[in-house]
């Protein structure tokens, strides 16, 4: 069954949770403890399908609206069959794809949100981050006067020393600035997932009004 969200994980920023609250769904999760026994039998261990099983309680059967890049992002957040070594670690699936992509949404050893396809990429330290930049994407598209989307070398021309770092999208391949009435954000997932600089986005948002930064309640 879906239905709006009316509890919303707790350690989000006042505007990512407004944001969960009236624009997000969360269906039914699959719980993780059917699969415990199989997941077992096939060399699993114990620790990360607790990760797994942890991650779906907080976070599976949350449909949130597209982000700007990544063809939306994972469709419904929802765990799936841990994969790995003891030697590398194991990753699971964050949730499936919207549409065919080159790679999946994983969660990392670490706990780090990203893509792994051709090779592993980190876009956020954890999947809060992820969420917190889909709603802050959100809450800027809808207050800018004005958003110019920026590619390839000029990304690297932008001014980000000027600025300061939005933390609560604990950006690593992916980050969120702040200025004075703007917002810039980066996103150099694919560039460096696929090593095509040419790939690397920036979204620079201006004109925002001041209650726009109630982000950081």
């Amino acid at each position: 069954m879906n239905h709006h969200v009316t509890h919303v994980p707790d350690g989000l920023s006042v505007m990512t949770a407004s944001f969960l609250h009236f624009h997000a769904v969360r269906v039914e999760p699959l719980p993780v403890e059917r699969y415990r026994a199989t997941w077992l039998g096939l060399g699993i261990p114990v620790e990360v399908i607790d990760r797994a099983a942890a991650y779906q309680a907080r976070w599976g059967g949350f449909l949130v609206p597209p982000a700007p890049r990544y063809e939306g992002g994972p469709h419904v957040l929802s765990a799936d069959l841990p994969f790995g070594t003891p030697e590398e670690g194991w990753w699971f699936a964050a949730g499936d794809q919207r549409c065919s992509l080159p790679y999946g949404f994983m969660i990392a050893p670490d706990g780090a949100f990203g893509i792994r396809g051709a090779r592993w990429t980190p876009l956020h330290a954890h999947v809060e981050g992820w969420v917190e930049s889909v709603a802050l994407a959100h809450r800027a598209a809808g207050s800018a006067r004005r958003i110019t989307q920026v590619s390839g070398d000029a990304v690297e021309g932008l001014d980000l020393d000027a600025l300061d770092p939005v933390p609560r999208v604990a950006g690593i391949a992916d980050t969120w600035w702040r200025g004075p009435d703007s917002l810039v954000a980066v996103y150099r997932g694919e560039a460096e997932h696929f090593g095509r600089p040419g790939y690397l986005r920036a979204d620079v948002y201006e004109g925002l009004p001041e209650d726009a930064f109630w982000f950081d309640r």
